[in-house]
């Protein structure tokens, strides 16, 4: 994704110069205050609330609150990642919170259309800002002790400067909508082939295999449902981000996932869940990835395994379609030629 700039909210914008001139006709005396003013005005400043999106139920109790557009907006308000919940006999256990305080707020709303239960556990699927930003509603709706699961990667990189630059990137390419978010950080770290049963009934069984999107993609199953929730890691009809990730890293997390967890439904972050998807999308990522590494072994530049990807019939099936793709494709051919020099050599 690329970033625009964005003017700043009216209202933030109001509140900043009136400390301005609190300071300028206090004199010197009055800047701390009028600082302390500022960052007061800064932390009460709110978004406006996210429209309602009804959730999908994609299994007996299991429910997706489907965001449509892939990237973040003014007019989506930041609505770019799907979240998911599912329902136990003792509560509801959120996969994703989405990408602000106002997404989670939604979410919170829509979920009390489903079930009355309360929320036990939230879990984040990797350190994107718009899989966890929401966090903050949750945390509110239910205190801080609320069990907020990722692996230990991605707390880390969510308590570092992953989790500022999210926020305040997130507040740039949607005009202020997302303002009044805070970074709430996972508090409870899960590791790879454990299992927790919450809800009451609800057993959860955790999923990672090295690096794909990230170096930290945390996938969830939901056992008995059938159904996992694969965050990013791939897409229906999205070209995924691939500059903190690996393409035959991406290759081998499928595998070992499908012999893992065997038939599921799949669900990613962005698009529609279906059953093939690791297929799918395995298919397009494969016809980036191995023509790059021919370039390489064969000594080719990098133009030429651009060209060699473009007419990959792989990837020439999606160009028309896939979200991102124009914007994208030569940059994610870039990395993928990278990568396969030091795949290579």
């Amino acid at each position: 994704m690329s970033a625009t700039s964005q003017p700043m909210n009216p209202r933030r914008r109001g509140l900043l110069l009136a400390a301005g001139a609190a300071a300028m006709t206090g004199g010197l005396a009055m800047w701390p205050e009028a600082r302390l003013f500022a960052q007061q005005a800064e932390n009460f400043i709110k978004g406006p609330p996210v429209k309602d999106i009804a959730p999908k139920q994609l299994s007996e109790r299991v429910w997706m609150i489907y965001a449509e557009d892939g990237f973040p907006t003014p007019e989506n308000q930041g609505m770019m990642a799907s979240l998911f919940f599912a329902v136990g006999k003792e509560g509801v256990v959120v996969l994703d919170s989405g990408s602000s305080l106002q997404i989670g707020e939604m979410a919170l709303r829509m979920i009390k259309t489903v079930t009355d239960k309360p929320v036990v556990a939230v879990f984040n699927s990797h350190y994107h800002g718009d899989h966890w930003l929401g966090n903050h509603a949750f945390a509110d709706a239910y205190g801080d002790k609320l069990p907020i699961y990722a692996l230990p990667h991605t707390i880390e990189m969510i308590k570092g400067n992953e989790g500022n630059l999210w926020r305040s990137t997130m507040e740039r390419w949607t005009n202020q909508s997302t303002a009044g978010t805070r970074i709430v950080v996972p508090n409870t770290a899960v590791e790879h082939g454990q299992e927790l049963v919450l809800a009451g009934d609800l057993k959860l069984r955790m999923h990672h295999y090295g690096t794909a999107h990230t170096p930290s993609d945390l996938t969830v199953q939901i056992v008995d449902e059938k159904v996992t929730i694969v965050g990013d890691i791939a897409m229906t009809n999205r070209i995924a981000n691939m500059d903190d990730g690996s393409y035959p890293g991406t290759l081998k997390y499928y595998e070992a996932l499908k012999a893992a967890a065997g038939e599921q439904l799949w669900a990613p972050g962005h698009g529609e869940p279906t059953r093939d998807l690791l297929d799918t999308y395995g298919t397009f990522m494969s016809g980036i990835w191995e023509p790059c590494l021919q370039a390489v072994e064969e000594g080719k530049s990098e133009a030429e395994a651009k060209a060699m990807v473009l007419a990959d019939p792989r990837v020439a099936a999606r160009a028309k379609t896939m979200l991102g793709f124009d914007s994208n494709i030569g940059k994610y051919i870039s990395l993928g030629y990278l990568e396969a020099e030091k795949e290579a050599f």
